[in-house]
C-alpha cells in the first residue's frame, strides 16, 4: 500500500514539473495580461483585436493573442502552454518555439481580422467590427498540431477515452464548431481556434526549417491536410490541398523540378523533396562507408574506384 501511495504523487509530480523557462515566462505574460484587463477594463480596447480599430492600433494583431478576458480562459491557456511546450521545446529549441508562437499568433489574428471585415460587408452587422476578440486559443491549437506532427501515435487520455495525438486537433476543431451552434458566446473563439490550427499546419508543412535534414517543412503523407480528417474524406480533400500547395510552393517547385513524375496518390511535391532527402542520406552513407573501407585497406590507392562503386550502390538504393 505504501508503494502505491508514493507512486501516485510521484507521477503527479512529474506531470507538473519540467516546464521550460520560455513557457513559464509566457505563462506570466498571460497571467499579467488577464490581471491588467480586469483592473483596467479600458485596456481591452487597446490590446484586444477590435477590427474597426485595428488600422490605427495595428499592435493589437500581436497583443490580442496574449489577452485572456476570462478566468477559465487564462487557466486553460497557461496549463496548455506549459504542458505542450514541455513536449515541443526540447525537440524544436526555445528559439524555434518562440518563433512558432509569434508566427501562429500574428497570422491567426490577421486571418480573424480579414474574416471579420468580410462578414461585416456581407451582413452589415456592426458586431463583427466592434466585438473585442482575444485569447491564446489559436496558439494552443497550433501547439496541438505540433504534437500531432512529432508524436502522432502518442495516446492521450481524455476523460475515459484514449485518443491518439494525431486526432486531437481535428477533435478540437469539430467540437468547437458543434459548440458554437449552442453557445453564442463561443462563436467569437471559433475563428481563432480554426485559423490557429490551419496557420500552424501551413507553417510546419511548408516553412519550418528542419536543420537535421537541411529542408523546409514536412512533406510526409502523415502530415498532409487530409491527415486531419477520416480516410473516407480524402478524395474530396486532396484536390483542395493541391490548390493550396500550388499557391504556396508551385513556383519554387517549378524552378527546382527534377523531371520526376508525381504519383497522384502522394502529396504534390513530396517526391522531389524525398529524392533530396535520399541523396543526402546516400551522401552521408557514402562518406561513412568509404572511410571504413579505406581504413580497412590501409591505403588510398584504390580510392577513386571504391568511391565509384559506392556511388553506384547508393544510386541503386535510391531507385529502390
Amino acid at each position: 500500500m505504501s508503494a502505491s501511495a508514493t507512486s501516485v504523487p510521484a507521477a503527479g509530480g512529474r506531470f507538473f514539473t519540467g516546464f521550460t523557462k520560455l513557457c513559464k515566462g509566457l505563462a506570466v505574460v498571460l497571467f499579467l495580461g488577464h490581471i491588467l484587463v480586469q483592473l483596467f477594463p479600458l485596456a481591452t480596447s487597446y490590446l484586444a483585436l477590435i477590427p474597426a480599430r485595428t488600422i490605427p492600433f495595428a499592435w493589437n494583431l500581436v497583443t490580442a493573442g496574449y489577452i485572456e478576458q476570462t478566468i477559465p480562459g487564462v487557466i486553460v491557456s497557461i496549463l496548455g502552454l506549459l504542458l505542450f511546450g514541455k513536449s515541443l521545446e526540447p525537440l524544436w529549441g526555445a528559439k524555434e518555439l518562440l518563433k512558432f508562437i509569434f508566427i501562429v499568433n500574428l497570422s491567426t489574428s490577421v486571418c480573424v481580422f480579414v474574416t471579420a471585415i468580410v462578414f461585416y460587408y456581407i451582413t452589415q452587422e456592426e458586431s463583427y467590427l466592434y466585438t473585442p476578440l482575444s485569447g491564446f486559443y489559436g496558439v494552443l491549437s497550433g501547439l496541438l498540431v505540433g504534437i500531432k506532427q512529432i508524436l502522432p501515435d502518442q495516446e492521450l487520455s481524455l476523460l475515459v477515452l484514449k485518443i491518439k495525438a494525431k486526432w486531437i486537433p481535428s477533435i478540437v476543431a469539430f467540437s468547437s464548431v458543434a459548440v458554437s451552434f449552442f453557445l453564442k458566446e463561443s462563436i467569437s473563439y471559433l475563428p481563432i481556434i480554426l485559423f490557429g490550427i490551419y496557420m500552424s499546419w501551413i507553417y510546419l508543412r511548408y516553412f519550418q526549417k528542419r536543420l537535421e535534414v537541411g529542408l523546409k517543412g514536412d512533406p510526409s503523407d502523415e502530415f498532409s491536410f487530409a491527415s486531419f480528417f477520416p480516410g473516407f474524406l480524402r478524395p474530396i480533400l486532396d484536390p483542395i490541398a493541391s490548390i493550396f500547395h500550388k499557391l504556396l510552393c508551385g513556383r519554387y517547385e517549378r524552378s527546382e523540378a527534377t523531371g520526376q513524375t508525381l504519383d497522384g496518390s502522394q502529396f504534390p511535391g513530396s517526391c522531389s523533396i524525398e529524392a533530396n532527402r535520399r541523396r543526402e542520406r546516400g551522401q552521408r552513407a557514402l562518406e561513412q562507408r568509404l572511410a571504413e573501407k579505406l581504413a580497412a585497406a590501409g591505403s588510398t590507392e584504390d580510392m577513386p574506384q571504391q568511391q565509384q562503386l559506392l556511388l553506384q550502390e547508393v544510386d541503386a538504393s535510391d531507385k529502390v
